[in-house]
C-alpha cells in the first residue's frame, strides 16, 4: 500500500514543539524523510502552515527549514477541484481536505476534533498521528 499523507498544521507543530524524541509526531517526520509515505501539500497548505507557524511565535529560521524540506521532498498537489458537499467547521482547515482530495490522499492526520463531524465522509483516513502510525508500522 501507498501512502499518501496530508499533514495539518497542527501536527507539524508537535513535530518541533515535543520534548520526548519519541513522540509520534517525530516518528512520522523521521519516517517521511526515510521515504516511508508521501507527504502532500498544496499552496494553500504551505500558507497556512506559515500563518500558525508565526501565529505561534515558532523560530523563523525553523519553519523555513521545515517548509524548505516540505517543498524538497513532499508532492506538491495542484487543486481544481474546489467544492467538496461536507466541510469542517473550521474554514481553516478547508486547504487540508481540498489538498487530500485533489492529491488523491489515503490520510490526512490531525489532533483537530473538527474533522470528526465529517471524517466519514471521505475516501481517505481522517486519523491522529499515532492511528497513522499503527499502520505504517505494519507495511
Amino acid at each position: 500500500m501507498s501512502f499518501r499523507v496530508v499533514p495539518d498544521t497542527n501536527v507539524l507543530i508537535a513535530t518541533r514543539k515535543s520534548p520526548s524524541p519519541t513522540s509520534p509526531t517525530r516518528e512520522l517526520f523521521e519516517r517521511w524523510i526515510r521515504g516511508e509515505f508521501t507527504l502532500l501539500y498544496s499552496l494553500d497548505t504551505i500558507v497556512e502552515y506559515l500563518c500558525k507557524f508565526r501565529e505561534l511565535g515558532l523560530d523563523p529560521l525553523e519553519a523555513r527549514l521545515l517548509l524548505t524540506e516540505i517543498a524538497a521532498i513532499g508532492e506538491l498537489v495542484s487543486i481544481s477541484t474546489f467544492h467538496e458537499q461536507f466541510y469542517p467547521k473550521d474554514p481553516e482547515d478547508i486547504a487540508f481536505l481540498l489538498c487530500a482530495t485533489n492529491g488523491e490522499a489515503s490520510h490526512l492526520v490531525t489532533y483537530d476534533s473538527d474533522f470528526d463531524p465529517v471524517k466519514s465522509r471521505y475516501s481517505f483516513l481522517v486519523c491522529t498521528p499515532l492511528e497513522f502510525l499503527r499502520q505504517l508500522r505494519c507495511y
